[in-house]
């Protein structure tokens, strides 16, 4: 299911959202500008490598949050960017600015950290927002349930379809457990895996489900009678 639209009023502008987008954009632009070889060594550096976190936290907690600015191609970049275009609003306009960051932030942190569990010895740097981005995700499904997300359901034909939020993201989440566990029983029998961080995001799903719970509603939500989708 590829979600579209939603029908979430909001008061605001999303600023912060619309900033993160433009942030990530250009730092994926300038990842594009380097030599393979300089783009490998650049990812290697500000991505997170589960081994080298294991060994040494503190070294790298920096990269806790420089990875969640970088992506692996145009459309690892598009589909979080859109992810975080479709929902960040509505939980921006409900939180304001700060507290979105705040959530935001701790949930790719708490992302970074479950996939590490699962994934200790990893060499490969974990890079992405998705995991963030996952978190603003669960805090909508509990905010929203009953917003409608338009939704290309690829059933031999592209259906559009209106379906409730907590349909969306229920099987979004769902399907990301699944695979994070086929993927952590094939790595126990010695598979291959491939190269989806699942469990960053469900960590970051949870993680916004808990933390929008801690956090109150910005105040004088709705200053206006006139809202905007």
């Amino acid at each position: 299911m590829i979600p579209i639209r939603d029908d979430a009023p909001r008061a605001v502008t999303p600023y912060v959202t619309y900033s993160l987008i433009g942030l990530n954009a250009l730092l994926f632009l300038f990842e594009v500008s380097l030599p393979p070889f300089q783009l490998n060594r650049f990812l290697y550096e500000f991505g997170l490598v589960p081994a080298l976190f294991t060994a040494n936290p503190a070294a790298g907690l920096v990269t806790v949050l420089t990875s969640m600015f970088l992506h692996g191609g145009w459309i690892h970049l598009i589909a979080n960017m859109w992810a975080l275009y479709l929902f960040g609003d509505n939980i921006e306009d409900y939180l304001g600015g700060f507290k979105f960051l705040l959530l935001y932030f701790a949930g790719g942190v708490f992302a970074a950290l479950l996939q590490i569990l699962f994934a200790p010895t990893s060499e490969v740097p974990m890079i992405g927002a998705s995991g963030a981005i996952a978190a603003v995700m669960g805090a909508y499904f509990l905010l929203f349930p009953a917003a409608r997300v338009l939704t290309v359901v690829p059933i031999f034909f592209a259906w559009f379809v209106w379906l409730p939020a907590w349909l969306v993201l229920g099987y979004w989440f769902l399907a990301q457990f699944l695979n994070g566990a086929a993927v952590t029983i094939g790595r126990t029998a010695g598979r291959a895996s491939g190269g989806v961080a699942f469990w960053a995001h469900v960590g970051g799903f949870v993680a916004g489900l808990t933390l929008i719970k801690l956090f109150q509603p910005r105040a004088q939500r709705y200053a206006t009678d006139f809202y905007r989708n």
